[in-house]
């Protein structure tokens, strides 16, 4: 019998997958010793390190990396740096941030190790030394394009490729493709720790773990729509089922008239302490409303017409409804939590899948989907001015719709 040192006949040891394509061509470039081709891939994307939770609390502009230990570095000390695809599981009390290649070299300082280690202890891992001269070789390659520009990337590996948790993470596609972010990646680091939790705390006043709760419930509520869109969308689908699909913008207008005015005398209803009327709307008050949904309907019958045209709605289809604004943000939402670490992963997972399943009992097709959250996203910021809030959309749009890897192909709506 051989040692048990010693492997028994016949084995092999396991193939290493790539967990995405940044891995696959430092991979393929290590083996080759391309170094230009190696540097040139990790110029054109996000490399994260650790840094200390505490420092990025107190003051979140001011970066503290945490070094690491390797025994085969002179000295031991060396500043680890990882691709997206070789990210650890967000840990409460483990914290990343990302930079661009050439920042590591301004920044060294005669403090700092003598040694970056791109994806310790994988096949894909390279030494660079950090220090100049010597840090020339590497710190010249810059990359050519923005590092959050608009792209589909997949992990094959450390990501759902199927199921519940992938249906969910695909709700949340047009936010994180936007970004050039994996879309899969259901540990989330995201834009850094420091950015996430500054984006939540500029943009949705998210500042704890009991805050995040209230904003991820919300998303998720089914009636949590802007209600007079949903009115008025409401109105056109009910309008289509008795008049056999095809919905005249005059017509739709003259039924918000009709509805609002019989609304305004007043309606009995029934409620949980019996049945009670509801009080009359003054007439001024009733003609104001009926004018203003009557606007909002002239503004969706022109995002229409004008998604038609950039392919986002097919010819004679429209808008059901834009809860996917909710439901899609309320993917995001979940992971930008986790970045921020005011949820844990079970809990983030757990709402994903949550609007997935929400977003499938609203909508038919990922199509049906896309239209309702960016006629959403159109009505809360663009104000039919077609500008950046539009033009980002339809361009991540066009690139789910078509890029062989996105899970608007891959992944089943239902």
């Amino acid at each position: 019998m051989p040692p048990a040192s010693t492997p028994p006949s016949g084995w092999a040891p396991p193939v290493w997958t790539p967990p995405g394509e940044i891995e696959r061509a430092l991979a393929e470039a290590k083996a080759r010793e391309d170094w230009a081709a190696y540097f040139g891939v990790l110029a054109d994307t996000r490399l994260y390190f650790e840094v200390r939770r505490d420092g990025a609390d107190a003051e979140p502009s001011r970066t503290i990396p945490v070094f690491g230990h390797d025994p085969r570095v002179v000295g031991g000390r060396i500043w680890a740096v990882y691709t997206e695809g070789m990210l650890p599981v967000p840990d409460p009390q483990r914290v990343l941030d990302w930079q661009p290649l050439g920042w590591f070299a301004r920044v060294w300082a005669p403090s700092d190790p003598a040694m970056i280690v791109v994806n310790p202890g994988t096949p894909c891992e390279a030494f660079l030394p950090s220090a100049p001269p010597h840090s020339a070789a590497w710190s010249q390659y810059r990359a050519e394009r923005p590092l959050n520009r608009t792209r589909v990337s997949t992990l094959r590996v450390g990501g759902p490729l199927e199921g519940p948790v992938a249906q969910g993470l695909a709700c949340g596609a047009l936010l994180v493709v936007r970004h050039g972010l994996p879309w899969n990646s259901m540990a989330y680091h995201g834009n850094g720790y420091p950015m996430e939790r500054k984006t939540l705390r500029e943009w949705w006043g998210v500042t704890s773990r009991e805050k995040w709760q209230v904003q991820q419930s919300a998303l998720l509520d089914p009636e949590g729509g802007n209600p007079v869109w949903e009115f008025a969308l409401g109105l056109r689908r009910t309008i289509a089922r008795d008049f056999g699909g095809h919905v005249d913008t005059a017509y739709w207008r003259d039924a918000v008239a009709r509805v609002l005015r019989d609304r305004s005398e007043g309606e009995t209803v029934i409620t949980p302490d019996g049945v009670t009327t509801t009080p009359t709307v003054p007439e001024a008050e009733t003609e104001a409303r009926i004018k203003g949904v009557q606007h909002l309907v002239g503004r969706i019958t022109r995002y229409e017409a004008r998604f038609r045209a950039d392919g986002i709605l097919d010819e004679n289809r429209y808008v059901s409804s834009v809860d996917a604004w909710n439901f899609g943000r309320a993917s995001g939402m979940a992971r930008w939590g986790l970045g921020s670490r005011y949820c844990s992963l079970q809990e983030a997972e757990n709402a994903v899948v949550e609007a997935g399943r929400a977003s499938a009992r609203s909508y038919k097709s990922w199509q049906d989907f896309a239209a309702g959250y960016i006629l959403g996203r159109c009505l809360h910021f663009d104000d039919e001015e077609f500008g950046n809030w539009y033009t980002e959309m339809v361009d991540v749009h066009r690139v789910l719709m078509s890029e062989p890897d996105s899970p608007w192909l891959t992944v089943p709506f239902k």
